[in-house]
């Protein structure tokens, strides 16, 4: 049931409506009324013939909910730990700008090359991440050659920005190379997270609107990470992005990885400080697209969310599909040449909580590790999962629950990823049905749909 007394009806296929107390009562007492069952026939609910057309129809947009798992095409790698910064709440634990061992030898450089090599997909995504990439730009660079076969190409470079040269430009000028950065906010907000002082700080947003002056913000994106015990003021967050030309905001709190672990004890879960700054957030978003429609800003997550609602199979976030199996398409390649399900995990194995290594480069990950976690990559059995309604369009995360809980079978309802998806599905229904429509407008523009109003949502009597 919902906070209005409304409750949200949902079956396999992620198709729902919203009905009234009285529809509930008379759909378990098995007392539906001929309207009720009008209704339900002409929304596609009703009961079908085994084999008919509107079973198998209902199989198939069913079965779109599951995500499908191809080739190997996605990469991470990380070809340095060390960074220049020392960030508190660093997810990986970075090792010093001057520490030896923490870059690709060129052993490893040759066996991720030859990995590549090997590949039969006819296109490649390659996230740089670090430490800081851009300290080895000839590792970086390597790669990128490597792979001019590909059909299909897509170089993430992933950097604090304090510091670009001219060989950085010349491999951003490629049309297959994109920038990703961090921006907590305003100056001293990103001041006080991420950097050594106003001089460093001043260099980064320099670099920043130097590269988003030179390619815009469709080869530039940024992120911020909140603390949600100091947050920063919403409308002066938002300013910052779009002030700057960036109109997509992936807002996340401080996460439990790496030196956030001791220095943000509070990221183990997200309280209701987050859930109330989140709100204010998302809301203040609304607000601004519809006093001024020349752009459109979005939450990332939340608008990744609510597709996963309209727009099964659209997406391949790996945090939230189902099942989510890890290392099949999708593999991280640490610094010394060892294999990681996510990025999340190789943090987890830096700070030394748990080891979640699957492989390396020599052996391969054909492994029991890999094998163990994939037994539970899917919500699709878990007893808790198969009465929520949100089942359809919610995910599994084992490495999140690894990082928090140290184990894997802590009941669904009390791990925080699920508390985390509640909140953000509870706030899309609340969203969908409020017949508000500055929030239609926003909706709609966030799903991709034309117009001024998005009629999203039905209801029973």
């Amino acid at each position: 049931m919902r906070a209005d007394g409304q409750w949200l009806f949902v079956d396999e296929a992620g198709r729902f409506f919203e009905a009234s107390s009285a529809f509930r009562d008379r759909f378990v007492a098995d007392a539906l009324s001929e309207a009720d069952c009008t209704f339900l026939d002409k929304q596609g609910h009703g009961p079908a013939q085994p084999g008919s057309l509107t079973d198998l129809a209902r199989r198939r947009e069913a079965a779109r909910r599951f995500a499908t798992v191809g080739p190997l095409d996605y990469l991470i790698l990380v070809p340095t730990l060390r960074c220049n910064l020392s960030c508190s709440y660093c997810q990986v634990s970075r090792a010093a700008l001057g520490a030896s061992n923490f870059d690709w030898t060129e052993d490893t450089l040759e066996r991720v090359l030859a990995l590549l090599d090997s590949l039969t997909t006819p296109s490649i995504k390659i996230e740089f991440q670090g430490g800081e990439a851009t300290l080895r730009l000839d590792l970086v660079k390597r790669v990128i050659e490597r792979c001019e076969r590909f059909a299909e190409r897509e170089f993430v470079i992933c950097t604090n920005l304090s510091r670009i040269d001219d060989d950085f430009l010349a491999l951003a000028d490629r049309n297959d190379v994109f920038i990703s950065t961090s921006l907590d906010g305003d100056v001293g907000t990103h001041e006080a997270h991420r950097t050594h002082g106003a001089a460093e700080t001043q260099a980064f947003i320099d670099n920043l609107d130097r590269l988003l002056a030179r390619y815009g913000p469709g080869k530039v994106s940024a992120l911020p990470t909140v603390d949600p015990d100091d947050p920063p003021d919403p409308d002066r967050l938002i300013d910052s992005y779009v002030d700057r030309g960036l109109h997509r905001i992936f807002l996340r709190p401080i996460n439990y990885h790496g030196f956030a672990r001791k220095r943000h004890r509070g990221s183990v879960e997200q309280g209701k400080a987050w859930h109330d700054y989140y709100l204010d957030f998302v809301h203040r978003l609304i607000a601004r697209n519809w006093e001024d429609r020349s752009r459109v800003i979005e939450e990332t997550y939340l608008s990744l969310c609510l597709r996963r609602i309209f727009q099964a199979g659209r997406d391949r976030h790996v945090d939230l599909r189902n099942p989510n199996p890890v290392g099949v398409d999708y593999i991280v390649i640490d610094y010394d040449g060892r294999v990681y399900p996510t990025d999340e995990a190789r943090m987890l194995t830096r700070s030394r909580v748990v080891d979640l290594c699957i492989g390396d480069l020599d052996t391969g990950w054909d492994t029991e590790q890999r094998r163990l976690l994939n037994v539970h990559s899917t919500n699709q059995f878990d007893p808790q999962c198969r009465k929520c309604a949100y089942q359809p369009f919610c995910g599994r995360d084992l490495i999140d629950d690894l990082a928090r809980y140290g184990r894997i079978d802590v009941a669904r309802h009390e791990t925080a990823f699920c508390r985390r998806h509640m909140f953000i599905f509870d706030l899309l229904f609340d969203l969908i049905y409020s017949g508000d429509p500055a929030i239609a407008y926003s909706l709609g523009r966030w799903l991709g749909l034309p117009g001024d109003s998005a009629q999203l949502a039905v209801r029973a009597s």
